[in-house]
C-alpha cells in the first residue's frame, strides 16, 4: 500500500527542553490522553520515506477524521471520514485514490476508543528519558503495518509518529503546537464533498 508513504525516514530527534530521566508514561494515561483527544489542529513537517520533506497543516476530528492539507508547491490532500482515506492530487483530473480507513495504522489512534492495553496491540513500549514511545498494530491485523508514537509528559502530549505500511516503507509526521478543542466543520472530512467541489 503507497498510501501512508505519501501521506504521511528516519526518526527525527526532538528537540524539547524537558527535566532529564522522565519517566515512562503509562499505556492507560496514554490511552486516556487520546481519547480526550476530540478536536486539535496543528502544523506539522512530514519526512517522506524517500527522504523529502513537506509540510502543512492537520486536522484532526476523532473517531475516524482527519485531514491533512499540504503546502505549497505540493499542495496535496489527504483526508479521512466516512471510514475511507482519499488522496487528492491536484496536478491530476483523475478521482482521488481511496483506500479503507480500516487497513492503515493511523486508525488506531482514530478509533473511538483507544485501549492501548488490549492484547498484541503494544509492540513496543519505552523511554529514552525525555519522551515516552509505543509502537502500535491492529492485533487482528498485524499485516497492515505499524505506527509508532512519541508522547512527552506532564502534560501527556502526542509529537510525533511514524508510519510503517505493509510494504516497510516509513513516513514521518511532527506535530507542531496543537490548538485543541473547538468545532470544526463537517465538510472538512468529508471526501464527497470535496470530490463535488472540485467538479
Amino acid at each position: 500500500m503507497t498510501l501512508f508513504r505519501f501521506a504521511l525516514a528516519p526518526l527525527f530527534a526532538l528537540a524539547l527542553a524537558l527535566p532529564a530521566q522522565a519517566a515512562k508514561i503509562p499505556l492507560s494515561e496514554l490511552s486516556r490522553y487520546l481519547n480526550a483527544l476530540q478536536t486539535a489542529e496543528a502544523n506539522f513537517t512530514q519526512v517522506n520515506s524517500d527522504g523529502t520533506i513537506s509540510t502543512g497543516k492537520l486536522f484532526i476530528n476523532r473517531p475516524g477524521r482527519v485531514r491533512f492539507e499540504y503546502a505549497p508547491p505540493e499542495r496535496t490532500l489527504v483526508m479521512a471520514g466516512g471510514g475511507q482515506v482519499a488522496i487528492f492530487d491536484t496536478k491530476s483530473n483523475q478521482p482521488p485514490e481511496q483506500y479503507p480507513l480500516s487497513r492503515t495504522p493511523l486508525s488506531l489512534i482514530l478509533a473511538p476508543n483507544v485501549d492501548l492495553g488490549r492484547a498484541q496491540m503494544v509492540v513496543g513500549h519505552e523511554t529514552d528519558g525525555k519522551t515516552t514511545t509505543v509502537v502500535a498494530q491492529d492485533p487482528e491485523n498485524p499485516d497492515y503495518g505499524t505506527i509508532r508514537l512519541v508522547f512527552t509528559a506532564e502534560p501527556t502530549e502526542l509529537r510525533q509518529w511514524v508510519i510503517t505500511d505493509d510494504m516497510g516503507g516509513q513516513t514521518t509526521v511532527i506535530l507542531g503546537d496543537m490548538k485543541k478543542g473547538g468545532a470544526l466543520g463537517a465538510s472538512l472530512f468529508s471526501i464527497q464533498s470535496e470530490i463535488s467541489r472540485r467538479n
